[in-house]
């Protein structure tokens, strides 16, 4: 169900606000770019700066942009509360989502029979296709290949995998352990998951160029490893460079670069320093995604 290049769309804000009209032009530029899904509402769209009324409205307005687009909409309901996660995932489901990335919880540092049913309970109570999205980095606890596959078994509506723990024995185990549908994390990861069996990738970088994004997943689809490589490599610097402080913050000072600004970040996260923008203007300037790599 859900494979290729995804899109982890960014949040707009224009004055401190979600910014309705630059969103529906973002998702107008995946669709014409070969993008096979979009993800609102993630990481990357700053989904812990959000009110429950923002966060419902970003994907409301996804899913209405997306409509005959061809494209998948996956919408972020993880939460570190299940109740809250529960409630986030039962209005995508309402509005018309066609799944959603269900982040392990934050902060709690839940057990894995925690991790287990927290899972469980959402998958068992809404009936929409279930991306689990294992990120230690910011979650701060990884859920183990047993895990996973104990929940892969038992739960028919869990049906992928977002694999971001930056580890490729761990997604080579969970492919090797399941049938969930892996799908990478991280760019720079991109290619080597999907030469051990992953289907794709949910992107950051794709927001600023899906094109390429799609082109090297779908060449690596097709078992052509040799076009696929020569994309990751040729973009491999700038997948780097949008990580040096953190996600969204590099992609946002990226978009800015090349004409396409999305506004800053809310508070506490920042815009990126003179030297991780130094970095990335570099990295674009490097790919020929700008012809001046001058500040």
């Amino acid at each position: 169900m859900f494979r290729g290049s995804m899109t982890a769309l960014i949040t707009p804000f224009k004055n401190g606000q979600f910014d309705e009209a630059t969103f529906v032009e973002q998702i107008g530029f995946q669709a014409k770019n070969g993008t096979d899904g979009i993800i609102p509402v993630g990481t990357t769209g700053e989904s812990p700066t959000l009110s429950h009324e923002e966060h419902h409205r970003v994907i409301e307005v996804a899913v209405k942009a997306a409509k005959g687009t061809g494209m998948k909409v996956i919408a972020g309901t993880g939460s570190n509360s299940t109740d809250e996660a529960l409630d986030l995932t039962k209005y995508a489901k309402k509005i018309g989502a066609d799944g959603a990335l269900i982040v392990n919880p934050y902060y709690n540092k839940p057990t894995q029979e925690g991790l287990y049913q927290h899972f469980k309970a959402i998958a068992n109570a809404v009936d929409i296709p279930v991306v689990l999205y294992n990120i230690p980095g910011r979650t701060g606890i990884t859920m183990n290949v047993a895990t996973t596959a104990r929940l892969a078994r038992d739960c028919k509506t869990i049906v992928a995998m977002k694999e971001a723990t930056g580890s490729l024995d761990m997604a080579s185990e969970t492919v090797a352990a399941t049938k969930l549908a892996v799908l990478s994390g991280d760019d720079s990861l991109t290619l080597p998951i999907m030469s051990v069996g992953g289907v794709g990738v949910i992107s950051v970088a794709s927001n600023l160029i899906p094109k390429q994004i799609a082109q090297m997943v779908h060449a690596a689809e097709k078992g052509d490893f040799a076009t696929a490589r020569e994309i990751h490599l040729r973009h491999f610097e700038l997948f780097r460079s949008l990580f040096i402080e953190g996600n969204p913050m590099g992609i946002k000072a990226a978009m800015q670069m090349v004409g396409r600004d999305t506004g800053d970040m809310r508070l506490p996260l920042w815009p990126a320093s003179d030297a991780c923008r130094t970095a990335i203007r570099a990295a674009l300037f490097n790919c020929g995604l700008i012809v001046d790599n001058r500040a």
